[in-house]
């Protein structure tokens, strides 16, 4: 400071040659750079309550300020040495680190440059990293605390002064004389202490009759006192500030010198990395607008010339840099902000001009986003969106890359980000409602798509929350789900014959599964460092979630998904000769296949019953219009889940906010009321068409991989709901999903809906055979069920019941049909009537064989109740003009043919 102040020093030339006077200092700095105290050490040593010790100097530096020359050989400066040393016990304070880091950077700052690189140029590789790892010390040295870290030290600086004060005043007054150590010598020795004397450490009044004078009693402590106390904070933080600043500049000054001296020198150039390391590390510390503005030209100049340096030697720096830069990203101030979108901008840029992609950006930035949400209390979402949006609105403008993918490749980044950073963020608000929470689990994953460690994390993640609710068969999806991404990168690092190869073997557990599927142009290939890193991603770690995920499919009884996990998993146990293994393997399949014949036979598999639910007002956000498919244990009834959902939503909304829609009508949203919450729920059903019931012929295959559901809605001409059978049509409506249940959530949305309406015919038609499949289902069921029997055959041809089929038969079956073009489905009518006969009679039959004496009357009272039921309905069923009909229309349409083929 007094050489920068003197005037006869202003010239930059005659300062020069006044920092060769102390060129020794950067050779002693080097020299003591194991002794440098960055300040963590010494905050150690402050929780420790080692404070009070002094620091020395050790003999090295002692004789190298005393005038021992500053070069060395090279041999001896080596990290390896350097870092197989231990710190000495006479480590610098911080105070003395940083007067000494003072004297080095004004000597580095006030030489010419041509000097120094002349210098550096001939300095030994690992002389000049030297230089790299103590400006890295004085980057955390000279970073800026703030007010409050001032105030704390200033205190802690009061009370150490304080106490040398009293130990010097205790000096003073006595209290370490040589009487007292006569005294402490004399009790040591057993000769005790002479009557009358009171011993200095006794404390009390006695000791107080010594004084010839007391020091709280004399006018100068106030002023004393005043001079000790901690110096003005504004003004102080003032200097630190300006010191902070004028130190980073000097810093980065000279790392852009090393970068023009490594350039000109092959033998140097791996010390770009160590000055990439300094670059990131001052990036990570508090700086002013003003340095942070040249910190990021200096490193966009350096990812310009050096592209290759970051995406394929410091590959581990360049996930350091978009975690930095990201940070600055959500900074609130415009400047810094601006500065920040710039750099990562220009480094998706490089990327891409490398080989047409920036994949590892992406997924840098991705992994960036997550750790900066998670950990970073200062993080700030709005000012992070508008960052986003400026870096799209850099690509967009980016006339020399119009005409390629990187406009669109930087929007699609950008959407994830903004839709990664929206569900994190809405975790916190929807902790209590199940459904949301794991949609935005699962929205999160799918952001980390092309990360496959963090979309790992995210999937196990929502397995745990699955247990925790005891929903089994959802945490196995999740397990199939991670073992297919597993399985898909292991494919890609290497094809052994008894692995999967990749997440297509895994489709007969689930169609969903291809969604792991790594065919993106953004998957970054697993030989990359830093990918693939997680233990999950090794044979081991494949087994490992295969044997949890067939844990999980026994736990919520679907056996038959078990066996198809193993399936995968034996060939493993196989190639490895695990014959242990494999006996537990065979073992546990049959124990499941096992219980799939007892629980078949008892009819107790229930796997879930289904609804669709549907949101209606402003007050659902992103939920309004929205309909989903939930998934609910086994045998819960629609108040049930009702009256969840309405005590959910009326907590957050209010009571009177939230109503819901009792029918299944479709909703006008223009008749809803504005500031109300609805909510619409209708049961649901799987649904087949013909050709898919060949294949889904037991209970499981027709309660697994569900993707289209369907519930009836009656309705009349008129609008009412119900009327007469002649006047009652049917509107099917059949839901279509986004993804197969069961899935790794328990709703789905739903992505498509087809209405079918059924004439009032179509109905009768449905129901006669709905009654006919019951009685073919009694009577055929092994071992036979009396009391379901009797309970169908009540329902068909009781005498409480008994106009039920008769009355369809009667309203449809006594008159032909005007519109001739029905007459096919009043055939249909009249052929299902007879095939429901049939199967009463057999049902009978059946009857007859499984009661006891005390139910022959029983027996009798329905065979009469059925003679009188085939009496009226043998009429209408043999009706010649329907026959006749028919027989003519065939007659008609194979002429036709005929005419047509000739």
């Amino acid at each position: 400071a007094s050489h920068d102040c003197d005037p006869r020093f202003s010239d930059p030339e005659i300062r020069s040659h006044v920092a060769k006077l102390y060129l020794p200092i950067i050779g002693i700095v080097l020299d003591s750079l194991t002794q440098l105290n960055d300040g963590t050490t010494e905050q150690k040593n402050n929780n420790k309550g080692q404070d009070d010790q002094p620091a020395t100097i050790s003999q090295s530096v002692a004789m190298a300020i005393a005038g021992t020359s500053v070069y060395r050989p090279a041999s001896s400066y080596s990290l390896d040495t350097m870092g197989q040393q231990s710190r000495s016990s006479s480590q610098l304070t911080q105070e003395c680190t940083r007067n000494l880091l003072m004297c080095f950077l004004w000597v580095i700052k006030n030489l010419e440059r041509a000097f120094l690189r002349q210098w550096w140029s001939e300095m030994p590789f690992m002389r000049l990293s030297h230089v790299l790892e103590v400006l890295m010390v004085a980057v955390s040295c000279f970073e800026y605390r703030g007010k409050r870290r001032l105030k704390t030290l200033s205190s802690q600086s009061f009370k150490k002064s304080q106490d040398v004060k009293a130990r010097l005043e205790e000096a003073i007054l006595g209290g370490i004389g040589a009487r007292s150590e006569m005294l402490m010598r004399r009790k040591v020795s057993g000769l005790g202490v002479p009557a009358g004397v009171t011993s200095p450490t006794a404390g009390g009044m006695a000791a107080d009759t010594r004084l010839r004078w007391r020091k709280d009693l004399t006018h100068w402590k106030e002023l004393s006192e005043q001079a000790d106390r901690p110096r003005d904070t504004e003004s102080q933080a003032f200097m630190q500030g300006n010191l902070a600043a004028e130190a980073n500049m000097i810093i980065l000054d000279t790392l852009e010198l090393i970068v023009q001296t490594v350039l000109v020198s092959d033998s140097l150039q791996s010390l770009l990395g160590n000055v990439l390391r300094v670059l990131l590390h001052s990036l990570a510390c508090n700086q002013s607008t003003y340095v942070l503005q040249n910190l990021f030209a200096t490193q966009r100049a350096i990812v310009f010339k050096f592209p290759e340096l970051l995406f394929e030697e410091e590959t581990e720096q360049c996930a350091d840099l978009c975690l930095r830069l990201l940070r600055h990203c959500s900074s609130c101030i415009s400047n810094t902000r601006s500065h920040s979108s710039a750099s990562l901008y220009l480094l998706m840029r490089q990327n891409f001009e490398i080989g047409n992609n920036f994949a590892r950006v992406k997924m840098q930035v991705t992994m960036s986003l997550s750790s900066l949400v998670g950990s970073s209390q200062s993080f700030n979402e709005e000012y992070l969106r508008r960052s986003l949006k400026t870096i799209l609105m850099y690509a967009q403008e980016d006339a020399e890359l119009q005409g390629t993918t990187f406009p669109e490749q930087v929007r699609d980044l950008v959407f994830n980000l903004h839709m990664i950073l929206s569900d994190t963020v809405k975790m916190k608000e929807f902790q209590e409602d199940p459904e949301m929470l794991l949609d935005l689990m699962y929205r999160i994953a799918k952001g980390y798509q092309n990360s496959p460690d963090l979309r790992l994390t995210w999937l196990q993640n929502m397995a745990g929350k699955h247990t925790e609710r005891g929903n089994h068969a959802e945490a196995a999806q999740c397990l199939v789900h991670s073992a297919a991404l597993v399985a898909e990168y292991l494919n890609m690092l290497e094809d052994k014959p008894y692995l999967p190869i990749g997440c297509v073997s895994f489709q007969n557990i689930s169609s969903n599964v291809l969604e792991e599927s790594a065919v993106s142009d953004d998957v970054v290939s697993p030989d990359e460092e830093g990918i693939c890193t997680g233990k999950y991603f090794t044979e081991l770690g494949l087994v490992g979630l295969l044997e949890q995920a067939a844990y999980a499919f026994s736990m919520a009884q679907m056996y038959e998904a078990q066996n198809e996990t193993y399936k995968i998993l034996i060939p493993i146990h196989e190639a490895e000769r695990s014959h242990k293994k494999l006996a537990t393997i065979h073992g546990k399949l049959q124990e499941a296949f096992q219980q799939i014949i007892k629980q078949d036979q008892a009819g107790k598999r229930m796997f879930g019953t289904f609804f669709r639910v549907g949101f209606y007002g402003s007050k659902f956000g992103d939920l309004d219009g929205e309909e989903f498919v939930y998934k609910e244990p086994a045998i819960t009834k629609l108040p049930e889940i009702a009256h969840r959902l309405e005590s959910f939503y009326a907590d957050r909304f209010g009571q009177d906010l939230v109503e819901v829609i009792k029918d299944s009508s479709p909703v006008d949203s223009s008749r809803l009321h504005p500031n109300k919450a609805y909510i619409q729920l209708t049961y649901v059903e799987p649904y087949f068409d013909l050709y898919e019931m060949k294949d889904r012929i037991s209970y499981f295959d027709k309660n697994y991989n569900l993707r289209r559901f369907m519930f009836a809605t009656p309705f009349t001409k008129d609008g009412r709901a119900h009327g007469e059978l002649t006047e009652q049509y049917k509107r099917k409506t059949i839901l279509t999903i986004a993804n197969a249940f069961p899935y790794v959530k328990t709703r789905v949305s739903v992505v498509y809906r087809e209405e079918i309406v059924l004439t009032p015919v179509e109905v009768a038609i449905e129901d006669i055979q709905k009654k006919t499949k019951e009685l073919f289902l009694a009577t055929s069921q092994d071992p036979a069920d009396p009391k379901m029997l009797q309970m169908v055959l009540q329902g068909c041809i009781g005498t409480t019941v008994n106009q039920g089929p008769l009355e369809v038969a009667t309203a449809f079956l006594t008159d032909l049909p005007d519109d001739l073009s029905l007459a096919k489905h009043y055939n249909k009518l009249r052929l299902c009537f007879k095939d429901f006969s049939k199967k009463c009679s057999d049902a009978l039959k059946k009857n007859r064989s499984l009661i006891g004496p005390d139910q022959k009357e029983y027996q009798h009272e329905l065979e009469r109740n059925y003679r009188r039921f085939v009496e009226r309905l043998t009429p209408l069923v043999n009706d010649k003009r329907i026959i006749n009909i028919m027989r003519n229309t065939r007659r008609d349409a194979a002429t036709g043919y005929r005419k047509t083929t000739v």
